[in-house]
């Protein structure tokens, strides 16, 4: 079970990769309320401004078989601030997971995208899932971009022309 925590330099500075924490709720909530109407709409598929105190109970409280989600973060005038999020969520089969990346608009196309997902992979060979997959927007050139250099296969969504599924064997 990947439980450390990971120290590394991205673009000059220290970030730490670690599973998120329920304590994590009011820094899960400012990260999304920061996020650009852009990025938001590419995580979201809407208008969401800020996360409900149920969703924000739901995204902080995972046990790593059926859910799971990485935080990076650095530090920030002495407070930890969150740069990005990787997760994944049950499906209807059981081996299989949704997943989801979001970044920071500041810190996007540094390989933060990339370091969550190969967290959340780790965590899913752990507990045998055995696929990972998500659902994105046709226009979301960095989740494309992302998927292409992760290996992932790409395919249309039947239900939705504006979406794409990209999925990966772990």
């Amino acid at each position: 079970m990947v439980t450390t925590n990971l120290n590394l330099t991205l673009a000059g500075e220290l970030v730490t990769i670690r599973p998120i924490r329920v304590a994590d709720a009011a820094m899960e909530a400012d990260f999304v309320r920061k996020l650009s109407p852009q990025t938001k709409h590419y995580r979201f598929f809407g208008g969401v401004r800020e996360l409900s105190p149920g969703q924000l109970k739901l995204f902080c409280e995972v046990d790593g078989p059926h859910s799971m989600a990485f935080v990076a973060t650095v530090q920030k005038n002495g407070c930890e601030t969150e740069i990005g999020v990787g997760r994944y969520a049950p499906n209807s089969k059981a081996d299989i997971r949704e997943m989801a990346v979001t970044i920071a608009d500041g810190w996007q196309h540094k390989g933060l995208g990339k370091l969550l997902v190969k967290q959340l992979i780790a965590s899913a060979r752990d507990y045998g899932v055995k696929q990972l997959y998500s659902v994105e927007l046709t226009d979301n050139a960095a989740m494309r971009d992302l998927a292409h250099e992760l290996g992932m296969s790409t395919a249309c969504d039947p239900d939705d022309t504006h979406q794409v599924i990209y999925s990966l064997a772990v």
